[in-house]
């Protein structure tokens, strides 16, 4: 019982550090590069193919095919990535991370020790921020082979265990049976890198044939996408959209290979032999040739594979592009005028979202529901994106020479940027604080949610009319806005007293007084901005 004992402690500790290590290596890697892995996946996936280098690239740099699918999906949430760009980039993800197997692979585990001694003194004992992310970087990566070796030494007795071995018999004459315990393993261990961990330690200590460790490193490739499922749950359809397509295409690639089994295990028995290859490398080879192949096999029908899950998550994708649509570089040299013709529509575009967005956290304060919360965030954020598109894209026109109408002009539209900016500040504010009101579980009294659907609409119709005299110059509808605009703040002041007095009455909490006065504060402020937008037009006459 004592060996058994330290045998599954040491197991346990080595995977345990091996998990640990795979994630502090990931997390280094990813404060090394910053914002840059986002910016490389929203930048550079304007084809399928530029998507497929950039999903190899940054699952590279996270050692981690889950984190790039999550975060994948949640770039196609919040809109900032399409369903076929996403598929492309999950495909990519799926070769990156054959790295980590080919990493593990290498005959480094004696110098594991002191890998972590050297990324300890530089987490330790620098203070710059970039050199302690790459002290992390290497901790973790020598942390990853000490765990393996604990692993290893742990599993070296399961070769002379008749049960195992006898199980492991029956998954090389079943390979199916091989598939179902690779994915029960990479859903237990959570990931797909630890599991492949443990096939290779399991075959390098002949507790496992080659017959028997393939099936099993298939199983891992499905396993691996419940996170991704459990991810899109509650997210925009297509979001959920994408996580179907990870499990698709993942289930796919298994079946074509199990398909053609014998010959996949002759093809790797051949590169054993060829490379003279140890037994890590084996599984790693075994991995990168399964994950390649799969990925050459269903790149052509990407178009397919959107459409099908496009039929299987019924629904309507959110209307939401984060990128300009208008801006094209090409009119600031050759004409500014037209140039802020363009930027104008691009104005008109944000403005738009903003008034859908208002609309949306308006409906969550109604309902609650979490979806509701999501699509006004989303807005939120195309709105911030389009504001630095428009001003970087305003900025390189102002320094062209413009005529006196044309500086005007710039002059409105960088006004109108400042203002529906801010505009998507105030909805995320009143999100916020719907969130503060169920996490705390306040109450607002019939009346007070009566008197904020009242302000709710005449904020909306002002905002309305501003957008409307912005986009059409419509001089009648600015004056509109600031004759709203004065009731509002009447309301705003009225509202605020008659809450007070039932807070005082003692009709209401403090709690949930606060939340009131904090969200008719914040659509007073919107309709601030709208007015800004009205006079801009009104000076403009």
């Amino acid at each position: 019982m004592g060996e058994f004992q330290a045998l599954l402690f040491t197991f346990l500790g080595g995977i345990g550090i091996f998990l640990f290590s795979v994630k502090y290596m990931g997390d280094g890697l990813q404060k090394t590069a910053g914002d840059r892995l986002r910016d490389l996946l929203d930048k550079y996936t304007s084809n399928p193919f530029m998507g497929l280098i950039a999903g190899i690239v940054v699952t590279i740099l996270l050692q981690s095919s889950t984190a790039t699918t999550v975060l994948t999906i949640g770039l196609v949430n919040a809109g900032f990535m399409k369903l076929r760009q996403a598929i492309a980039v999950i495909m990519g993800a799926n070769i990156g991370t054959t790295t980590t197997a080919f990493i593990i692979g290498l005959p480094i585990k004696e110098y594991s020790l002191p890998i972590m001694a050297v990324g300890a003194f530089l987490i330790f004992f620098f203070k710059k921020k970039r050199i302690t992310s790459i002290g992390q970087v290497i901790f973790g990566f020598g942390g990853l082979f000490y765990g393996l070796d604990l692993m290893g030494s742990s599993l070296r007795p399961l070769s002379g265990w008749e049960p195992f071995v006898d199980f492991t018999a029956r998954m090389s004459e079943n390979p199916l049976l091989g598939v179902v315990v690779g994915v029960i393993l990479a859903v237990a261990l959570q990931s797909s890198t630890a599991a492949i961990g443990l096939v290779q330690q399991l075959y390098e200590q002949g507790a496992m044939s080659l017959g028997a460790a393939l099936p099993v490193l298939i199983g891992d490739n499905i396993g691996t996408t419940l996170t991704a499922v459990l991810v899109a749950i509650g997210a925009t359809v297509a979001a959920r959209r994408a996580a179907l397509t990870h499990v698709i295409f993942n289930v796919i690639g298994a079946i074509l290979v199990m398909i053609a089994f014998p010959l996949f295990v002759t093809c790797i028995e051949y590169l054993a032999g060829q490379f003279n290859l140890n037994p890590a490398m084996q599984i790693a080879s075994a991995h990168g040739v399964y994950n390649v192949s799969n990925v050459i096999i269903q790149f052509p029908f990407i178009a397919s594979l959107a459409y099908i899950v496009t039929k299987l998550v019924p629904g309507d994708g959110l209307d939401l592009d984060y990128k300009p649509k208008h801006l094209d570089p090409i009119f600031i040299g050759n004409s500014p005028a037209i140039a802020l013709g363009q930027a104008k529509q691009e104005v008109i575009h944000m403005a738009d979202y903003s008034k859908r967005g208002l609309k949306q956290a308006i409906r969550y304060m109604e309902t609650g529901e979490k979806k509701d919360a999501d699509l006004a965030l989303q807005y939120e954020l195309a709105i911030n994106n389009l504001d630095r598109e428009i001003t970087d894209y305003l900025v390189k026109i102002s320094a062209r020479s413009l005529s006196a109408t044309d500086s005007n002009l710039h002059s409105t539209l960088l006004n109108a940027v400042r203002d529906i900016e801010r505009i998507g500040d105030h909805m995320e504010n009143i999100v916020e604080l719907k969130d503060y009101q169920k996490a705390n579980k306040v109450t607002l009294s019939g009346i007070a949610l009566a008197d904020l659907n009242e302000m709710f609409e005449l904020t909306y119709s002002t905002l309305e009319e501003a957008m409307d005299s912005l986009e059409k110059d419509d001089l009648d509808k600015a004056h509109d806005v600031l004759k709203h605009e004065e009731l509002i703040d009447k309301m705003e002041r009225k509202l605020r007293k008659q809450h007070i007095q039932r807070m005082n009455d003692g009709e209401c909490s403090g709690a949930a007084g606060i939340i009131f006065v904090d969200i008719i504060s914040n659509l007073e402020r919107i309709g601030d901005h709208s007015v800004n937008i009205a006079e801009v037009v009104i000076d403009e006459q």
